[in-house]
This record gives C-alpha cells, structure tokens and sequence, in this order.
C-alpha cells in the first residue's frame, strides 16, 4: 500500500516545531497541536503587549483591549455570526455548556420538562445536563453509528425544551445533519444546542445557516491554546439569560443593597479574563482559515479513507463509525486492550488515544469497554498512516 503517494498533502508538517521527524501524532481530537504563528502570537501577548483589557486608561491597556474585541469579531466572522456581541468567551466547551445549562436551564426549565441528548455524546454534553435535575431521554445510533434523526423525529415531545448534540462525534467521526435535527427540534419548540468541538477544527460551521440556538468550541482543538472557548447563542436568548457568575467586568452597578448588570456577551464573562489565550484563538482561526477549510476537510477525508481501507483488511480488527467519518478513525483489536495498542503504538513513534473518549455510554452501546482512536489533523500524510497500519500490524503480531 502506497498510501504516501495516494494521499495528497497539505505540507504543513514544518508550521509545528512540536511535531519532531519521524512522530506520528495522530491524537488531534484529543488537542491539536499549535503552529509557530500561534506559538508566536502567545509570546508577543506575554512579552510585548500584555496588559488588562476593558479597565486601564493607559495606552497599551487601550491597545490590548482593542485587540481582545478584534479578536471576539473574528470568532463571529469564523463561525457565521451575525454580530460579536453573540460571541461568549469561556474556558472551553465544557464551560459553555454549563453555561448554558446553569443559566438558561435554571431560568427556563419547569417540573416536567425535559432534555433531549444522544447515545454517542461526550460527557460535556450529559453531565451539565444531569446536574439541571430535568429528565434526559437519549436518541439511538443508527447502523453505521450516526445519531438516528428518524428516531429522533419520532421520539420528541413538546415537554423537551432542549436538544443537545455533537455536531461530530469525537469517537466515531460522524457528522450530524444539524438543519435536519434543528427543523426537528424547531418543531415542538425546544431549542437544540451543537457541541462543535470536532466540527470547527475541520469543516466550514455557519450557525446562522444551521439553524441553532446555541454552539459550542474549544480553542486547543483548533489549533490554539488551551484554557479558551466560545459559546455563541441567539441575541434574543443570551439577553433573557441570567449571568451564572459573579464579579467584576459583568455588571454595571453594584451596592450592598442590589446589582444590576451588564449586557451580554460582558454579563458572562465575570473576572479578568484570558487574554492572551484570547489573541491566541484569533490567531489559530487565521491559521486554519489561511490552510482552507474545505482543503482541511478533504485532506482528512483522504486519510480517513486510506486508515480504514488498510485496517479493513485486517481480520483481527474492529472499525467504528460511518466510512465517510470526519477526521477521526476508532477501532479495537481483537483480544487486545485498547491500552495495551496504545502503549506498542508509542513504542513506534506513533501517538494515539485509547479509553472511553469521555463517552462511557456510547462504549456501553457498541459493546466494548474501549477503543483506540486515531485523528488527523493538517499535520498529518500518509506516512503517518503507513506508521499506525505497521504498528497495529506490530500490535497483531505480539498477541498472535
């Protein structure tokens, strides 16, 4: 198999100074790693720049806080918002959606009302809900392990008031129909909220286009720091929301009798925030966007197909997900820990994950305890498909 020769490219490999020759990094679902022109926009915020946004009078203050507010604008630009002030900054995905949770669910979830989730969700996207005390019901996986949205059309009820799914899934690499599931959802009256983690790093994502009321990403899985993350929800919800923190920068008057606050998206962001990982988003994003979307989407798209035409043809392996799976491959070996791949592959220079993924109930529903996942990122080209396919071969080998 010339994989090398079938998969075309993108020749970015040196944009990554963590990436040394001959490693294979095939864990960029997990976190992607960062090139030199966010590495570089990191250091010029600490070393150059770096000061506190939206409170000094001083001019590098002013400066910095004209560049945190540039970069809320290109995350709307990125994602299709229709204006910045729709743009929430957190720490993560996991933050957004007990955000969303804490705040819209305790403002608008009433005895008897119910929340609406699927099988193959990360535990971002059931514990936040959980912990609203509203009842959850789970929509099933189709064959090829895409969540059913016909069974999902005939299983919602006027009682479910939100509907939350992965836009792809970070174990099995299917991408949902999101207009579908929001038309679905629209149509009893719940709102429907997209974990966008996996979807941002690796397809165009136009959330007006969608049709969602509220979508979620992390920074690191795009390429950029860790620590930072957006949630964008509709103008008319995020002003009905209460704020879920108190402190500074989030309100507009206080005394020991009553605070009043301030307007979104300032009402949710309590405290200093994280300035510089800020400035590091705005920089992935121009990164990501300088590479193409769309060139990002079929370079994995290739090696997606390569990793699993090559492992299919392997009796002792098991393959999840759809074929057509969005950058990310997960698998099990017969008679093999998931760990025990991890830690040959490792011996090999090649770096996957393997576990649960943080989706214990998708493992339940496919019958396994784990799996070993690879994910692709711009980094990556056949050669590194060439590395995973002679180590799992390795893997068979030494457990006959």
């Amino acid at each position: 198999m010339d994989v090398a020769a079938a998969t075309r490219p993108l020749d970015r490999l040196a944009d990554f100074p963590a990436i040394p020759a001959g490693w294979a990094y095939l864990d960029s679902a997990a976190t992607a790693q960062k090139p030199r022109s966010v590495i570089d926009a990191i250091t010029r915020g600490y070393a150059e720049t770096y000061a506190t946004v939206h409170r000094g009078v001083y001019q590098r203050s002013a400066d910095m806080t004209l560049a945190f507010e540039a970069s809320r604008r290109r995350v709307a630009a990125f994602i299709g918002a229709a204006s910045a002030d729709e743009i929430v900054f957190v720490r993560g995905a996991t933050e957004g959606i007990n955000l969303v949770a804490q705040s819209w669910g305790r403002a608008n979830l009433l005895p008897g009302d119910r929340i609406l989730l699927s099988t193959l969700e990360h535990h971002s996207n059931i514990v936040p809900w959980q912990m609203t005390g509203a009842p959850i019901d789970v929509v099933p996986l189709t064959a090829d392990h895409r969540i059913d949205l016909d069974a999902m059309a005939a299983m919602i009820r006027p009682e479910h008031k939100l509907v939350a799914l992965g836009h792809v899934s970070n174990v099995l690499g299917s991408v949902l129909d999101a207009k579908r599931a929001a038309q679905i959802a629209h149509g009893v009256g719940a709102r429907l909220l997209l974990d966008g983690c996996q979807a941002v790093p690796r397809m165009a994502v136009d959330v007006r286009d969608l049709d969602c009321d509220f979508y979620v990403f992390s920074g690191h899985k795009l390429y950029g720091p860790t620590g930072i993350g957006v949630l964008w929800a509709r103008p008319e919800i995020l002003d009905s929301m209460p704020p879920w923190q108190g402190g500074g920068a989030m309100i507009d008057t206080v005394t020991f009798e009553k605070t009043t606050y301030a307007p979104p998206p300032a009402r949710f962001e309590a405290g200093t925030p994280h300035v510089v990982g800020v400035i590091g988003l705005h920089a992935a994003i121009d990164y990501v966007e300088s590479v193409g979307l769309d060139s990002i989407a079929a370079h994995e798209a290739a090696l997606v197909r390569e990793t699993r035409d090559a492992l299919a043809g392997l009796n002792s392996v098991r393959l999840f997900g759809p074929e057509d799976s969005a950058g990310i491959v997960s698998f099990a070996i017969e008679g093999v820990h998931p760990h025990d791949i991890g830690t040959i592959l490792d011996e090999s220079r090649v770096a996957i994950r393997a576990g649960h993924h943080c989706a214990q109930p998708l493992m339940a529903a496919l019958g396994v305890d784990a799996t070993a996942r690879a994910s692709f990122g711009v980094y990556n080209g056949g050669q590194d498909v060439e590395a995973l396919v002679r180590g799992i071969e390795r893997v068979t080998r030494i457990f006959g």
